[in-house]
């Protein structure tokens, strides 16, 4: 199938996939808006970043119990009462702003409702996800919703800048719009019904989908490998920044460099699926980890802009390949009544290592300088690869299905069988599910 089939194929899916990219479009408009806005009314740069702290803290502390909810109660209604939530949120700002009573108490406020709606919406989508779309089209879906995001990410910030000069409350107001439309779209979708877990036979724990994550050792090395190279990410970030200031580089520069990593994410999503279809899960994860250690090795060697945007193109173009695998693996692998809280631990797991990044990444250029930093993150990121995908190269529990691979469609309706457990795995780890469908469709 090519790869915009399931937008003309699976309505459910394409009304999902518009409402994700206009929720995360108008996201990254107010992303950048927030700190201007609270500088603007008079707050301080330390109150803008309160304001950002605040809500990923919510975010994070809400991810297990919001796993835990979107197991046990109706999904698609959870998207559409977050996504409301998060429209009576974001709209409050220009209202308050008309009324002429904007504070830095309310954008706090709107700051922890927004990340407590987004918590509660985003493992309820990943469910919603594996409701809809077959598993023989997830990584057409799954390369589409990186796509997309991809391209919200490269053009939301400018776009939102543009919209702020014009009007600082405009980028609130065309957010608060697009978690309307989401919901709205979300309300078309179809889902299939599919049959619940006995309560008798439902494990009911908080932890119960990090326990699960612990027996399986496929996964758990695909897991730590996206974890690795996200803390060398976030790190890479800050130091990328603070290196090319340091070498006389202007804003426009950097920005313009930054700008390249968003090139090579969207082109990268564009081609996930040839990758994926060609390279086993454990060597395509051994191809990105050393692209990567390559990449940073050679910043350290260079400050010049115009040699380093074309590298970054190069190093960030392989990762939502791997972003894809892993994700694609938790919607096939995990059993159907834990993968809220499955999906919640990889997040928890990837996102609360990654955020120590800039904090180590800051106090490595203060100590040691820019050059070693980046030599420091590139043996890093070499290390990481090694011990992670080295494991996976005859492991076949995370590839793409022979429907994916071009083979004969399975029965659409056919159940899927569970997962192999530890009983099951073998010494390189999980023994593959056999093929079957499984559903797909997320929110905003």
């Amino acid at each position: 199938m090519k790869s915009a089939g399931i937008l003309r194929t699976n309505a459910d899916f394409r009304r999902y996939w518009l409402s994700s990219t206009l929720s995360t479009l108008g996201s990254q408009l107010s992303l950048l808006a927030f700190p201007l806005l609270v500088l603007s009314i008079g707050g301080s740069a330390a109150q803008a970043g309160t304001v950002a702290t605040c809500s990923m803290v919510t975010r994070t502390l809400l991810r297990l119990p919001a796993g835990h909810l979107a197991d046990r109660l109706d999904r698609r209604m959870i998207m559409v009462g977050t996504d409301v939530v998060r429209l009576v949120a974001l709209a409050s700002i220009p209202l308050a702003s008309g009324l002429g009573g904007l504070g830095q108490a309310q954008l706090l406020g709107v700051a922890v409702v927004e990340g407590a709606a987004t918590a509660m919406f985003s493992p309820a989508a990943t469910i919603a996800v594996r409701d809809v779309v077959p598993e023989k089209d997830l990584t057409d879906a799954l390369s589409r919703s990186q796509t997309a995001m991809a391209s919200s990410s490269l053009i939301g910030p400018f776009l939102g800048g543009w919209l702020f000069t014009l009007d600082p409350i405009l980028p609130f107001a065309v957010d608060a719009a697009s978690y309307g439309v989401s919901a709205v779209l979300l309300l078309r979708i179809g889902i299939r019904p599919t049959e619940r877990v006995a309560d008798s036979e439902r494990d009911n724990r908080l932890t119960a989908g990090l326990r699960w994550l612990t027996h399986q050792r496929a996964l758990l090395a695909a897991l730590i490998f996206a974890a690795g190279i996200n803390i060398v990410s976030a790190a890479a970030q800050v130091t990328m920044v603070v290196s090319l200031r340091q070498s006389g580089a202007g804003g426009t520069a950097i920005g313009a460099v930054m700008a390249c990593a968003g090139i090579g994410g969207l082109l990268g999503a564009a081609a996930a699926p040839w990758l994926i279809k060609r390279n086993p899960a454990g060597r395509l994860f051994l191809l990105i980890g050393m692209v990567w250690a390559l990449g940073l090795a050679i910043f350290s060697r260079t400050t010049l802009p115009w040699a380093i945007g074309p590298v970054l193109i190069v190093v960030v173009f392989f990762s939502p390949p791997a972003g894809i695998v892993v994700g694609r693996a938790v919607l096939v692998l995990a059993p159907r009544d834990l993968l809220g809280r499955v999906s919640t631990a990889t997040g928890l797991m990837m996102a609360g290592l990654a955020s120590a990044g800039p904090i180590v990444a800051g106090s490595f250029v203060d100590s040691v300088g820019a050059s070693r930093t980046w030599l420091v993150l590139a043996g890093t990121a070499a290390v990481v690869t090694l011990l992670s995908s080295v494991p996976l190269l005859r492991e076949t529990s995370l590839d793409a299905t022979e429907d994916d691979r071009g083979g004969a469609p399975k029965d659409a309706d056919a159940p899927l069988p569970a997962p192999a457990g530890e009983d099951d795995a073998g010494a390189a780890g999980l023994v593959p599910a056999p093929p079957g469908p499984r559903p797909g469709s997320g929110g905003s």
